[in-house]
């Protein structure tokens, strides 16, 4: 499970989807469905109100792991004692990843809801949570340079800037008192592999910076010190032209991705330039990893380019040009420094307007799109299909979030009121909205915090 967007309350209804899961097993497991039954049926009759449902064919595969208690929480329906074993249980075995980077966001991809420092802070509390909680297979933050590099920002800035906003956590977290080994396992990395040479050792440079930061700087352990890091395919390097060659780009991309041994990869379909994903698009994007790893001989040895003269040097030459961004990064005050300037934003839109320039004057070769056009011309192509939410599916979503709402109107108010002071008091509002995403919603709690924490504003 990758959380992206308001990532607080989104982890919030995942940890407890998560717990609801699990109790459901423990209600089967032990017999207890009728009597379990028998509850809900009384909570909604005392309410006067209809018990949700699920709309639709479920997914092939799914068996329908926690619909039992649709509408419910565990803790309505079990006694204290058992809900919070098995949510501790649950919790710290739960697996997935926050990708929502607040710096990233500033930076790159404009999905900013609350103040940076607000929202700075609420990832603290999420990974001081996680460090109560003993939640150590989740990743509290995915480190994200990725929508840096979909922004437009070159491999290099990409590097140095997501780098530079990894250790800016590393600072903070530390300086709410939390120690280095029990959150630097927490963390991950998320890049954009390109087909420029500099991509063939991006994580060879990241996980050497990394290591030695963390190990003579911060003190980390072994563990700390290495950086797990996700590759995804450019989706900037997909075009609608000739879009049947984006696949050979994308394998390109995967070797890459592979031979510098990413801890895990997600290959683009050809037609994300045009539209969302068919199912036989994504079948021949799976195709690409599948075949590599099964088929590939030489992917089957780990390092295969290790001692290579051009990846060495390639090494020492990306990690020369990330160390260098990182003192431009220090003269304007560090990453925070340098946000409140745009620095970071006005070099990736610098950068964009540079590689669109190339691609269109043609000095930035792409086949099918501005060299060897094909005797048509190569013209854009338009999606055959568009996958799209239906008018019903809408209303029925609509129809659902009201009756959550009127559903729990009685004790919503509340509980968002000691969301506020719990956050106004500078406690751990993730403690809060474990309990608020029970009976909230997303809007609900986001205007809340809004009145508490700031509405993000972007420096002009």
């Amino acid at each position: 499970m990758t959380i992206n967007g308001p990532a607080p309350m989104m982890l919030g209804f995942f940890m407890n989807v998560a717990i609801d899961q699990q109790c459901e097993k423990y209600i089967k497991a032990n017999g207890l469905e009728k009597e379990v039954e028998q509850k809900i049926e009384a909570i909604y009759k005392q309410k006067g109100l209809k018990r949700p449902s699920y709309s639709g064919k479920l997914p092939e595969g799914n068996n329908g792991l926690g619909l039992m208690l649709l509408g419910v929480s565990g803790d309505e329906v079990l006694p204290k004692a058992m809900y919070e074993k098995i949510k501790a249980e649950a919790i710290a075995t739960v697996r997935g990843t926050v990708q929502a980077d607040i710096l990233k966001e500033d930076q790159a991809q404009n999905t900013c809801i609350f103040s940076t420092e607000f929202a700075l802070r609420m990832m603290g509390d999420i990974q001081q949570y996680f460090i109560h909680n003993q939640i150590q297979n989740f990743y509290s933050v995915s480190i994200s340079g990725y929508h840096i590099a979909e922004a437009g920002a070159n491999p290099i800035s990409q590097l140095a800037f997501t780098l530079s906003n990894g250790f800016t956590f590393v600072e903070y977290y530390l300086s709410r008192g939390m120690k280095i080994d029990d959150f630097a396992p927490n963390l991950s990395f998320f890049f954009s592999n390109g087909i420029d040479p500099e991509y063939a050792v991006i994580g060879r440079v990241a996980r050497r910076i990394w290591a030695k930061a963390i190990k003579y700087k911060y003190k980390g352990a072994e563990r700390s010190q290495k950086l797990k890091y996700h590759i995804q395919t450019s989706g900037r390097s997909l075009h609608a032209q000739e879009i049947d060659f984006n696949d050979i780009r994308t394998t390109l991309q995967a070797l890459y991705a592979i031979y510098d041994n990413c801890n895990s990869l997600h290959t683009n379909a050809y037609d994300e330039a045009i539209t969302t994903p068919t199912e036989e698009s994504v079948r021949r994007a799976m195709a690409i990893q599948l075949i590599i790893n099964r088929e590939l001989g030489l992917a089957k040895n780990e390092n295969p380019l290790q001692g290579a003269f051009i990846i060495e040097e390639l090494t020492d030459l990306v990690e020369e040009a990330v160390l260098e961004e990182f003192k431009r990064i220090n003269e304007r005050g560090g990453v925070l420094g340098a946000m409140e300037t745009m620095y970071q934003r006005g070099k990736i839109q610098e950068e964009s307007l540079y590689y669109e320039t190339l691609k269109h004057n043609g000095e930035f070769p792409i086949v099918g799109v501005n060299m060897f056009l094909n005797k048509n011309g190569s013209p854009t192509i338009l999606p055959g299909e568009v996958i799209r939410a239906t008018e019903d599916e809408k209303q029925f979503q609509i129809a659902t979030l009201s009756a959550f709402q009127e559903r729990n109107k009685g004790v919503a108010d509340a509980a968002l009121l000691a969301l506020q002071q719990k956050a106004l008091a500078g406690e751990n509002i993730f403690e809060s909205l474990m309990e608020v995403c029970k009976i909230c919603s997303i809007g609900q709690i986001s205007n809340a915090l809004y009145s508490v924490g700031g509405q993000y504003r972007r420096n002009m």
